[in-house]
């Protein structure tokens, strides 16, 4: 099942066990159940000194199913499901935890998880082509394996379709605790940790109200906040970051093949890096802190949202952007039931079924392309007259058969039966008409909106809310810089943003020098 290099490499990463674990495996004479158990047969070969394997063939449970645990310890890390795909990671690495090997999470957290006094029982609902499901299964399983209160399992929701229909999960990552939806989407380990300890944030606030005064405070954690942060960093000066998301939308971001010198890398990927590179160097960083106030005393203030107050003599604002909204009716009413936004995660949970994507940008062409592969049929809205994705794309999306363009439409509603989605309706622009497509799932890629709410009548923003700021970065207030996708900086990219970031950080840091 495993190639040649896979299996080497997982050869590799298996000499870190250091203590006997056990897998035991639950099948039902499918063939996903039989492919489970040739993985896990292939594990056992690799390190069969500390690895042994137990099967049961008539499991009355989820099957197929791979539990992992020490070596005469209950199980309490679950894979349902073949851990394939993005997913191997996942196995791996619960692998190496319960066999000993040391996480690198922060100390911290790794004791916060091990003082929770609650009895916790964490199922996450995935897909294995989903880029932001290996992060929460992750999370979750390390808490099981510090935690003995606290059990994790990974569930496919293509393989356990009832499940699916019966929970009405139409987005993942979809994590239920204790049989309740817990959450959905993208989440950290830090997050779901602080959100199950109740505790969590008036501690925080206190120990970030005490922090002494920064050079530069830089408010938010994408790629121009990191440039900004290394930047601001290499000179000397005491430098924070605070972000509510480190990494912002490139962690939500599959392919990307334009950062120059990079061929080709992923989000996650970039983010690591960006995160790795802004702590080789003396930055205090704290995560997922969102600012709502901004104001300037004899300090520039930021204001968290759990209460506490920083101050700096400079501020470079990088809160980036997010997916626009179409702001129809049922559009909030049916989002993660139907309306989504990430096609590469949510997509395989249409299998067969009718879809919508609206936009026909590059993000909107690339979502048609990618869900005509697993879905039945894919209806493309576009408002305008023409497409305004590249035409290498446009080109690929009118060669399948099964996907539909309509241009001059304008989305109107979203259609559900209470439950999901069941359809839409748009306007022909042209005609006036309206219009009614069956659909089970539609994919908003319809550009982005700047992270600007809470500077509002604070500083000057264009009508879109972009910050606007001159060639240095320079925002109305003087000490306060801004960049990347938040701001009137042209071209929404990468590695704009990164030079945008410099940039702010350099005229922050000369008004330092001259003030």
């Amino acid at each position: 099942m495993l190639e040649a290099n896979l299996k080497q490499q997982l050869g590799t990463y298996l000499q870190n066990i250091v203590n006997p674990i056990e897998i035991s495996v639950s099948t039902n004479g499918s063939a996903k159940s039989n492919e489970l158990l040739e993985l896990a047969h292939e594990i056992t070969e690799l390190k069969n000194d500390k690895i042994t394997l137990t099967v049961d063939t008539n499991s009355q449970g989820r099957a197929p199913q791979m539990a992992i645990a020490p070596k005469g310890e209950a199980a309490r890390v679950r894979f349902a499901g073949i851990p394939m795909g993005h997913e191997f990671t996942s196995l791996v690495l619960a692998l190496l935890q319960a066999g000993g090997h040391p996480s690198k999470a922060a100390q911290d957290t790794i004791e916060q998880i091990k003082s929770l006094d609650a009895e916790l029982n964490f199922e996450v609902y995935i897909s294995l082509s989903c880029h932001n499901c290996p992060d929460v299964v992750q999370a979750v399983n390390l808490m099981a394996v510090l935690n003995p209160k606290i059990t994790a399992t990974m569930i496919d929701g293509a393989l356990f379709q009832d499940e699916v229909n019966n929970r009405n999960i139409m987005a993942v990552p979809s994590v239920y605790l204790n049989g309740e939806l817990f959450g959905q989407g993208r989440m950290t380990l830090a997050e779901i940790v602080n959100k199950v300890d109740t505790g969590a944030a008036k501690k925080q606030a206190a120990a970030l109200a005490e922090k002494a005064p920064y050079d530069m405070l830089v408010v938010g954690g994408g790629p121009a906040g990191a440039a900004a942060a290394i930047y601001a960093a290499r000179k000397g000066i005491r430098t924070g970051v605070v972000a509510e998301r480190f990494g912002g939308q490139v962690s939500d971001t599959m392919a990307i093949e334009n950062f120059i010198s990079v061929k080709a890398t992923d989000g996650p990927k970039l983010v690591a890096g960006l995160e790795q590179h802004v702590l080789d160097y003396d930055v205090d960083l704290m995560k997922l802190q969102k600012a709502v106030r901004l104001e300037k005393k004899e300090f520039i203030e930021v204001e968290l949202e759990n209460g506490a107050i920083l101050k700096s003599k400079s501020v470079v604002l990088a809160t980036g952007a997010r997916w626009r909204e179409m702001n129809v009716p049922g559009e909030q009413e049916y989002r993660n039931k139907g309306v989504a936004y990430c096609p590469h995660c949510d997509g395989p949970l249409f299998k067969g079924k009718k879809t919508a994507v609206i936009g026909g940008g590059n993000s909107g062409i690339e979502a048609a392309i990618d869900l005509a592969g697993i879905t039945e049929h894919v209806t493309v809205l576009e408002f305008g007259d023409t497409l305004r994705a590249d035409d290498v794309l446009v080109k690929k999306a009118q060669s399948l058969p099964n996907v539909t363009i309509i241009k001059n439409a304008m989305t109107t509603e979203v259609l559900g039966d209470g439950q999901r989605v069941v359809g839409l309706k748009y306007t022909d622009r042209l005609t006036d008409e309206s219009h009614l497509v069956d659909v089970a799932g539609i994919f908003v890629q319809i550009g982005l909106v700047p992270n600007s709410e809470f500077l509002k009548d604070t500083l000057e923003l264009t009508n879109r809310g972009e910050i606007v700021i001159n060639a240095h970065g320079e925002t109305s207030i003087p000490g306060v810089f801004a960049a990347g996708d938040v701001t009137t900086t042209p071209y929404k990219q990468i590695i704009i943003s990164m030079g945008s970031g410099a940039t702010a950080a350099l005229g922050a840091f000369d008004y330092l020098i001259r003030n």
